[in-house]
């Protein structure tokens, strides 16, 4: 039985969009700081006291948007070739099996990161005094997606079914269950 084809639904719509906006506007702002702290650098021998520190609170958030696109792309690598040996029901347990577990594992990551934001509050950026745990919310809200993610492909692994925009992307088959 072939698996019914679907497009993505309203929450990977937004887990896009989002990702997406974090993306473009983190690489952006990276972008313009680091330009402008070295032009101004070249030009004047001075610089942006807190250039330096901007880029490197928003690169994990950058970074885990791209992450979180990635997987929901089915981007990530992926070895496929023993359960391309079994048949279609087999895999499709193992696909059900492999994503809840991918899941429950995310939301362990979940837990321990939620239980570090507390400890890491207290610890400052020097010039801009950011707290730490402005860099671990990021992870903390990718381990989240990428939780949601994983158990949007186990449903849809269960289903039969796959998502529209995928099933022409390398690595689609793993990604998708």
């Amino acid at each position: 039985m072939e698996p019914v084809v679907v497009e993505r639904n309203a929450l990977e719509r937004a887990i896009v969009f989002i990702c997406s906006v974090v993306l473009w506007v983190t690489t952006g702002v990276i972008f313009v700081i680091l330009t402008a702290n070295t032009a101004l650098r070249y030009l004047s021998g001075s610089s942006l006291q807190w250039a330096n520190e901007v880029p490197e609170l928003l690169f994990p958030w950058l970074v885990m948007a791209g992450v979180v696109l990635a997987a929901e792309k089915g981007a990530h690598i992926a070895t496929v070739f023993l359960v391309d040996s079994v048949g279609a029901r087999a895999r499709r347990i193992i696909a059900i099996v492999a994503w809840i577990s991918v899941a429950v594992l995310y939301a362990v990551l979940v837990r321990a990161t939620w239980g570090m934001l507390e400890i890491v509050h207290d610890e400052r950026s020097p010039i801009l005094q950011v707290p730490g745990s402005v860099t671990y919310g990021c992870v903390l809200v990718g381990m989240v997606l990428l939780a949601l993610l994983a158990l949007l492909a186990a449903w849809r692994a269960w289903r039969r079914k796959r998502v529209e925009h995928d099933l022409g992307e390398p690595g689609a088959q793993a990604a998708q269950g």
